[in-house]
Order: C-alpha cells, then sequence, then structure tokens
C-alpha cells in the first residue's frame, strides 16, 4: 500500500484547544497527510475558544479540566458519538499522541479490532512530578507508562537522544524516530530587527539571553531564574528577553524584575522575537525534542541547554552551543557569560547553529512517520502481533 490507502484515526489530549510545540507537530502531520491522500479523522477535547483552527475533522471526546491547571483538560473516555465515528470511518490504522484516559481506551479499541496502534510520545511526563514537590511519583509513572506503550504495535520519539531513554526504560520493542522541521520562511537570521530591539529598551549593544516557551514550572524556570541571578552577580552585562505566556508568568516575572516580557508570539512575530536574541537559554529536562532550540538555531543563535533529551540530539556542545548538566547554576551562568562577553565566539556558534538547522525540513520529517505507518499496517497483514512485554 501507499499514503493514499492510509485511513488513520488519530487521538489527542490536545490537539488546538492550547498551542504547544505538540500539537503543532500533530495539526502539520495531519495536514501532510490530507495533501498526500491519506484520510484522517481526530479525536480530541474541544473548547469554545480553541488556539486555533485545526488541520483535518475534529470530533470532540469528553474531557473535565485538570486540577489546577484548568487551561487543559483531560480526556476521560470514549463516549458512544466517538465509537460510532469510528465504526463509520473505519481507520486502519490508530494514533495515540497522549498516554491519558482517552488514549488508553483507542489502543484498547484498536486491539479488540485487530488494528495496529502507533504513539507518539511528545513529553516526559514522568519528570513532572520533580517540579511540584512529588518526586517519589516518578518510578510509578514511568510504570504506567511502560504499560501504555508496550501494548503499542510501535511508538516514535522526535529526538534519538529521547528514543534512546525509551529503549532503556524498556518501553517498546519497536522505537522509531519522528523528528520536528522548521519553518524556514519564519525562522531566519534576516527577521532580526533593531528597531523592535530598541522599542523595548533594549541597546545594539545588550547581549540578549533569550527564553522561549510556555510559562510552566516544569520548563525549568526556576533554574533559569537563579543563572540569570548568578550572571548579575557576576557582573556580566545582558538582558533578558522573555517570549510566552502561561500560569507561571507572575512567578516569573516577579523573579525577573528586569527582564522583558513579549507575551505570546506567533508567526512572523515569533520569527522577529527569536531573531532579536543573541543567544537561547533552554535549561528544561523535560523536551523530547525541543522545538525551540531548533527556531533559534534556525535564526543564528547559539543555545546554552539543559544536557537532556531533544537538547543532546540538536545542540553541539562547543560547537552550536553548549549543554550543561541539568540544574548545574555555576555552569549554566559560566556558559552564557563566555557568549555574552565574546561576540565572535557567538558568531561562530550561531553559524555553526544555522548549518545544523538547514537538514530539517518538515515534508521529509513527516514522510519518516507516514513510512512507520505502512510498515506496521504490513507486519500485522504478515502477521506480526503487538509484543505487550519487551526483555529486560
Amino acid at each position: 500500500m501507499d499514503v493514499t490507502g492510509l485511513r488513520v484515526a488519530l487521538f489527542s489530549g490536545n490537539y488546538n484547544y492550547v498551542r504547544d510545540g505538540a500539537n503543532q507537530a500533530l495539526n502539520r502531520f495531519v495536514a501532510y497527510l490530507l495533501r498526500q491522500g491519506a484520510a484522517v479523522r481526530v479525536y480530541s477535547p474541544t473548547t469554545d475558544s480553541p488556539a486555533f483552527e485545526p488541520a483535518g475533522d475534529l470530533v470532540s471526546a469528553p474531557s473535565v479540566p485538570v486540577p489546577g491547571r484548568r487551561e487543559y483538560r483531560i480526556p476521560y473516555r470514549m463516549s458512544g458519538a466517538v465509537r460510532r465515528d469510528l465504526r463509520a470511518f473505519r481507520p486502519n490504522l490508530v494514533h495515540v499522541s497522549s498516554p491519558d484516559p482517552l488514549g488508553h481506551r483507542a489502543v484498547a479499541w484498536a486491539r479488540r479490532h485487530g488494528l495496529p496502534a502507533v504513539a507518539s510520545v511528545h513529553t516526559r511526563f514522568e519528570t513532572y512530578p520533580r517540579y511540584y514537590g512529588l518526586a517519589f511519583l516518578e518510578p510509578v509513572i514511568e510504570s504506567l507508562l511502560r504499560r501504555f506503550y508496550r501494548r503499542c504495535d510501535a511508538i516514535v520519539a522526535p529526538s534519538e537522544s529521547m528514543a534512546q531513554l525509551l529503549r532503556e526504560q524498556r518501553m517498546s520493542y519497536d522505537v522509531g524516530i519522528w523528528t520536528r522541521g522548521i519553518d524556514r520562511d519564519i525562522f531566519h537570521p534576516g527577521r532580526r530587527d533593531m528597531a523592535w530591539r530598541r522599542s523595548l529598551g533594549i541597546a545594539d549593544d545588550d547581549p540578549v539571553i533569550g527564553f522561549i516557551g510556555r510559562l510552566v514550572m516544569e520548563k525549568g524556570l526556576d533554574v533559569f531564574s537563579d543563572t540569570i541571578d548568578h550572571l548579575a552577580a557576576k557582573n556580566v552585562r545582558h538582558k533578558v528577553l522573555i517570549v510566552g505566556e502561561g500560569p507561571a508568568r507572575q512567578w516569573f516575572a516577579n523573579r525577573l524584575p528586569n527582564a522583558v516580557f513579549t507575551g505570546f508570539q506567533k508567526g512572523a512575530d515569533l520569527g522577529r522575537a527569536v531573531a532579536g536574541m543573541d543567544m537561547l537559554f533552554n535549561p528544561s529536562v523535560t523536551e523530547t525534542f525541543g522545538n525551540v532550540t531548533l527556531e533559534a538555531m534556525a535564526c543564528g543563535l547559539p543555545t546554552v541547554a539543559a544536557r537532556a533529551t531533544g537538547s543532546e540530539s540538536l545542540v553541539a556542545d562547543g560547537v552550536t552551543g553548549r549543554l550543561i548538566r541539568p540544574g548545574a547554576i555555576t555552569a549554566f551562568a559560566d556558559a552564557l557569560a563566555a557568549y555574552c562577553t565574546d561576540p565572535a565566539a557567538r558568531a561562530a556558534a550561531g553559524a555553526a547553529s544555522m548549518g545544523q538547522a538547514e537538514r530539517y525540513g518538515w515534508d521529509q520529517v513527516n514522510q519518516a512517520l507516514v513510512d512507520t505507518y505502512i510498515r506496521i499496517i504490513r507486519q500485522r497483514e504478515h502477521g506480526a502481533l503487538v509484543r505487550s512485554s519487551p526483555v529486560p
């Protein structure tokens, strides 16, 4: 078979009601499938005020707000309406993008109907409890994730470093790569606008340290702010530019009273904001890829990042940026100080970053997932069955 024979039922915990890197990738992929002649049906929670229009046909799944994070919703069951829609659609593959209750039901439905199931991994859920004083739950969550992913025919990760971690955690026999692409019309050095920087109170010779992303604690906001405090104590000249919104904005603003907060940006405005930085600081360890890191690289910026999944596959230490042990405040500050005080080193790392980013095109990376779909369907047709327990 080829892509035109695909009938994909995609289950997502957040397809378009809050914008994030994961659902942007899913929407791009659905649009790619549709352009190639595949049939796609998406099942996800919906709201009256979504962040953006969805790609493809979206069917609403019953959901409830996440306690303490009401902007997010948990799809808690597969309703009769969803089941009827599935039967009418007649998928030949089920794709689950979140290990939530609906995702579990979708995998069970696929197994019951003899259909292959593929799961995409978008974040390191097992690391979230540590940011809320519940680190003791991490082994429990990892065990639950393992049970979920082992019931799928294959899983795909957005980076080789994340794929290797999933193998080490024994999540699946079949771990592939579905990486991320970059929109080069939006992210390139030509977006740099010095007049815009000046309007924010940033001098032309101010080295700008940037943060891009949703403002939530699991993005490492505490490490970021502690590092900036350390940098200030070293009397290193710099400015901090924060691009994004989220529930921790006020906390972050209180910790960094001298930072410039632009709020949420998208499209050309986001490209201008990223290109207006001189380096990206990404201390998060929860990313499985790091879309923002790739966007910064395409704009010619060096990145100082935690040595963690995602970043390890993008940042070449000492070439396109620096990889630092997670939480190492002093080492983070030293790396940022080096780029703040040495424009030549900054420019060299930025040029290397641009070269690296040129390897990532959306059509190429999306076709890799299409190829995985077709391979898994063919394996099922030849009698291969999902194995629930990889060898330790």
